[in-house]
């Protein structure tokens, strides 16, 4: 299969080794990829926070992607999960890429709030946040038991355990953007969706604990309103880890659907 190359931006807490699994099937189906390490995000597993990195902000990730993306060959597709889907929406309107694969995406300041806060979403944000007084400028962590319920809810013990001896610590500022834009006096979570009409796929899990599918139904329609095509898929009994075995195979078929399209 020929066609732009993917370029993968991984999710808060995780590593580009989040999308190991999945670039291995797209390469046996000839779909050519790369995966980003944002800022911060190569200390060993079990090392100290680096300095800087509690006060990271979007703004600062998406500069570090587009760097990644400026060394590429030709336009690529640019692929993001969790916080990763946010970063993508908001270089893209920067760069333009061939397309956009939103996986289980942050949301913008435009699709947060309202009915795009799920109860479920609510309590997982408490108990990340309510133990850490100060987050918003300090290096985060999340704990097993709220990472097992929250990111991996519906993923077997043996794909979950070595998932999460590969998270690592991530920004209290970039989370303090997304889950509360309105006290961002940068706007860094707001995207420019005017720029964004190239074909976009948006996938979502329905049992998604820490996202709602809510959020992507709401970027889809911002997409859509834009002016550019927008596939929307949203799975059932699924969360919001889309890479382990069950569901990986879906995803494959669902990607390379979306780039033969292009």
């Amino acid at each position: 299969m020929t066609g732009p190359a993917l370029l993968m931006i991984h999710g808060m807490w995780g590593r580009p080794s989040a999308f190991t699994a999945l670039r291995a099937d797209l390469e046996a189906a000839g779909i050519r990829s790369a995966a980003v390490t944002l800022p911060f995000h190569d200390v060993p597993a079990g090392a100290p926070p680096p300095d800087g990195l509690g006060t990271t902000r979007l703004a600062d990730y998406v500069a570090a992607v587009e760097r990644d993306a400026a060394a590429l060959d030709g336009r690529a597709v640019l692929l993001g999960h969790s916080m990763g889907g946010l970063l993508a929406q908001l270089l893209a309107s920067r760069i333009q890429p061939a397309g956009l694969i939103l996986l289980s995406s942050a949301p913008s300041a435009q699709a947060a709030g309202g009915a795009a806060t799920s109860v479920a979403t609510i309590r997982t944000l408490c108990r990340i946040l309510g133990r850490k007084w100060g987050w918003w400028n300090k290096a985060i962590r999340l704990d097993e038991d709220i990472a097992r319920e929250s990111i991996f809810n519906g993923v077997p013990d043996s794909e979950t355990n070595p998932a999460l001896a590969d998270l690592t610590w991530d920004s209290g500022a970039a989370l303090r953007q997304m889950a509360a834009p309105f006290l961002d006096p940068d706007k860094g979570s707001r995207v420019v969706y005017e720029r964004l009409t190239m074909p976009s796929l948006v996938i979502a899990g329905r049992d998604d604990r820490i996202v709602d599918p809510a959020v992507s139904r709401k970027t889809a329609r911002l997409l859509a309103a834009a002016g550019g095509r927008v596939d929307y898929e949203e799975w059932p009994g699924t969360g919001h880890w889309l890479f382990h075995e069950a569901v990986r195979p879906r995803l494959v078929a669902a990607i390379a659907r979306f780039l033969r399209s292009l």
